[in-house]
């Protein structure tokens, strides 16, 4: 248990940004299983609504330091890559 006054706050302020940061990534895998779900219907309209909802979520959670960039770039390549191979 921290006993100086900024190692406190620190605490603290550690506790709000898990909370924080968690509801993020659970809100970017929510987005990304309605795209991954419509692909597996096979409900290409779908899909393309949920991708171009996705996306967005994505970069934010990149942005905020939630998900590295390089693996936020990757979720969208490869959901873009199967939403193009449904199309077909």
């Amino acid at each position: 248990m921290p006993n100086i006054a900024s190692a406190k706050k620190r605490t603290r302020t550690t506790a709000k940004r898990t909370l924080i940061n968690h509801s993020r990534k659970t809100r970017v895998r929510g987005f990304v299983r309605k795209v991954e779900e419509a692909l597996a219907k096979g409900d290409a309209k779908a899909a393309q609504a949920a991708l171009k909802a996705a996306e967005p979520e994505i970069m934010r959670g990149v942005s905020k330091g939630v998900i590295h960039k390089n693996a936020g770039a990757r979720k969208v390549s490869r959901l873009t890559k199967r939403l193009a191979k449904l199309a077909k």
